[in-house]
């Protein structure tokens, strides 16, 4: 407790003052922004008294509803009930999460939040971050005594989950190195990126695993406190000014939770304010903290610095035991009060009291927002493209993103195709699974005739086919659904933007779709004699790339909408399976119900269906039943041939119409009306099908900007 101790005698809290400028880290170099020094001084005596930033929060009030369980005793009235009716609708009740939470700190600090789970930790890290949606939350956050506005906070600030949402294949320096090409501006040289990835790598202390893979359950990586150390550098890679960090520590040994927080005390030395969530900090964690808010249920139990804690709980009447962890007795002691009859009420209204008593040991700041932001991006804090310009005034321009656009998709689309590229097997075992597929269906349906149970045979292989290409898109489910933590915690601060993260997604899965569409297309359609020569087999190819791109499309939707695998498979091979029951095959578009007509229209096999048979069947010209094969599949197919000629030349002369048996009954064109193919073009199906991926790939944008708000309600 040497920390704590020797600062004891204070009885008020006190801030550390900051001993360092923006970006000076110790042993480390960082270019800073414009300039080609790569170290900063010191702070002198004089820049010491400034004080950039102050964070302040207050009253904050958070409640949420919850709607009882429905019990089965509650379905019955009960004679005892004083109000049966308010037992059966089962109104919610309101849940107090945060009850007028205030609190101030400053750069260069770390504060932190304690308390028991379900205390209120996260829901207040997640209050100040902006976490919570609009009106849900009552109070103010304060940045310098301005109310901070979303975009602002979402570009000065950067919000680090408790899991650690990392692609797996990535090299620490790769994902840091993306995370820098995300974050800072295209007008900073590709070198200086590079220097400040290796400045941020060795303050993170992880140079030994810089080139080791992140890794997961079936490869070998980093260990898990390397894993927490690159989920903060992804977080501070343009050196935010608010640093938010929901319970960093978790999960970890008390080494690397030390080593975690030591590189926090550093971040926070280099100009920002540092907030995180913690649940039982060690002694050597607890002495880099500069300030604590416990929290009980909601409510403020202690908020102060550490080195006041001993004198706060013996003034309350329970003096801490010398040599025991003060944050161990204090959450112990705080969860007996919780067990009480009376709980903590007594502890909260003795830190309301004491508060009362201590003086303010927060400065106020003498500098504005705007002012003090622009003096960071001047020392080279806030690297995303902000700008200070002028002397006497400050105009100060940050960009809600970093980069234009197209940087954006290329970027996401060279970390999507390196973090496949090392993973093969994904994608090899659906180039697998379509080529045995199309192996299959060439053997099977090996060189059709022209006859009329070769018609049959055709339109049977054209639906299972079609349809083959939609359910073999259904393995893409679980594609996004892996990425879609990843994707919400970068895009809650600006990393990249929505629209360009769908346009890099479609872009990275097109030529795999190519290379699916040859591996099936070319094996079969040789081997089962379809029509049309070489420009019969071009069309065949794109309608079913085509059908690739819109079952795509549409799984891609629907894993936006759908965050469970399991769930979303169930869904995607059902809908599959009324596509192809109401596509025309298995029924007759004329034969439909018309209050399943519209199910006819919206299937999505129905089209690249039509297109094929129209590839296959449009030649005028060619006949598929001649004379005496009118009568295959019918029980007269077994009637001897004389036979069959004698009862031709009885339907001739009932028909005026001479019938031989080199007669042609029935071409292309009658199989076409036949099944109802007489609406659209191949030529407009094919359209059709493409627009239809266009049309997903919309849907998945608007569920992905709907979906992804990544806030509280």
């Amino acid at each position: 407790m040497a920390c704590i101790v020797a600062a004891d005698e204070d009885n008020a809290p006190s801030f550390a003052p900051v001993e360092t400028k923006a970006h000076h880290l110790e042993n480390v170099k960082k270019p800073a922004i414009g300039d080609d020094s790569p170290v900063q001084e010191p702070l002198t005596r004089e820049e010491r008294t400034t004080v950039p930033f102050v964070l302040s929060f207050d009253n904050l009030t958070y409640n949420v509803s919850v709607r009882p369980k429905l019990e089965f005793q509650n379905l019955t009235p009960q004679r005892n009930t004083e109000d049966p009716e308010l037992a059966l609708t089962g109104k919610p009740s309101t849940k107090t999460l945060l009850d007028n939470i205030s609190g101030k700190t400053r750069d260069g600090e770390i504060m932190a939040v304690l308390g028991a789970s379900g205390s209120g930790k996260s829901t207040l890290i997640d209050a100040l971050a902006n976490r919570i949606a609009k009106g849900s939350l009552e109070g103010t956050v304060k940045l310098n005594g301005e109310t901070l506005q979303s975009r602002m906070l979402k570009i000065i600030s950067a919000y680090v989950m408790q899991d650690d949402l990392l692609f797996p294949m990535l090299t620490v320096e790769e994902t840091l190195m993306f995370a820098a090409d995300f974050r800072l501006p295209r007008s900073l040289p590709k070198w200086k990126k590079k220097l400040r990835v290796q400045a941020l790598i060795d303050q993170l202390g992880i140079r030994n695993a810089a080139t080791t893979i992140i890794g997961d359950e079936g490869h070998r990586g980093i260990s898990g406190g390397e894993r927490r150390r690159v989920s903060i550098g992804i977080d501070i890679i343009h050196d935010p000014i608010l640093l938010f960090l929901d319970e960093p520590t978790s999960g970890l040994d008390s080494t690397s939770a030390f080593m975690v927080v030591n590189v926090l005390k550093k971040i926070a030395q280099s100009g920002s304010i540092v907030i995180m969530s913690i649940h039982q900090p060690s002694h050597r964690v607890l002495c880099l903290l500069d300030r604590l808010i416990f929290l009980s249920r909601g409510h403020t139990v202690y908020s102060g610095s550490p080195v006041s804690l001993p004198r706060f709980f013996a003034d309350f009447g329970s003096p801490i035991p010398e040599n025991e962890n003060i944050t161990e007795f204090a959450l112990d002691f705080i969860r007996e009060l919780e067990g009480s009859a009376t709980g903590t009420r007594a502890l909260v209204e003795f830190n309301k009291r004491w508060q009362e008593m201590t003086p303010p040991s927060s400065p106020h700041p003498n500098l504005t927002l705007k002012e003090a932001i622009a003096a960071s991006i001047s020392r080279g804090k806030l690297v995303s493209g902000g700008e200070s310009i002028g002397t006497t005034t400050t105009i100060l321009a940050v960009p809600a993103f970093a980069n234009p656009m197209w940087i954006e998709i290329k970027t996401l689309s060279q970390r999507s195709m390196l973090n496949s590229r090392r993973q093969p097997e994904l994608f090899g075992i659906k180039l697998v699974a379509v080529f045995v597929t199309g192996f299959i269906l060439a053997t099977v349906f090996w060189r059709l005739d022209n006859s009329p149970k070769g018609i049959r045979e055709r339109l049977g292989f054209f639906s299972f086919a079609m349809s083959t290409m939609y359910y073999t898109c259904a393995q893409a489910l679980p594609e996004f659904l892996e990425e879609r933590y990843i994707f919400m915690r970068e895009t809650a601060y600006n990393t990249y933007r929505r629209s360009s993260y769908v346009l890099s997604h479609a872009i990275v899965s097109f030529p795999g779709l190519i290379v699916l569409t040859l591996a099936f297309a070319i094996p079969t359609f040789w081997a089962v004699g379809l029509d049309g020569g070489p420009m019969g087999l071009l069309f065949y190819c794109l309608i079913i790339l085509a059908s690739f791109w819109s079952g795509s499309s549409f799984v891609t939707f629907l894993s936006g909408v759908i965050p469970n695998v399991m769930v979303g498979y169930t869904i995607v091979v059902a809908i599959l399976a009324y596509f192809l029951l109401f596509c025309g095959f298995f029924i007759n578009k004329n034969r439909i119900p018309d209050y399943w007509i519209w199910f006819h229209y919206l299937s999505l096999v129905k089209y690249p269906y039509e297109a094929v048979l129209q590839n296959e069947f449009s030649d005028a010209t060619k006949c598929f039943v001649r004379g005496v094969q009118t009568f295959d599949n019918t029980p007269l197919e077994e009637l001897p041939y004389d036979m069959k000629l004698s009862m031709l030349d009885t339907v001739s002369q009932s028909l005026g119409k001479n019938i031989t048996s080199s007669t042609c009954l029935t071409t292309g064109a009658d199989i076409l009306m036949h099944q109802s193919v007489n609406q659209l073009s191949k030529w407009h199906c094919l359209f059709v099908t493409v627009a239809f991926g266009f049309f997903f790939r919309a849907l998945f944008y608007f569920s992905l900007l709907l979906g992804s708000k990544n806030k509280r309600r």
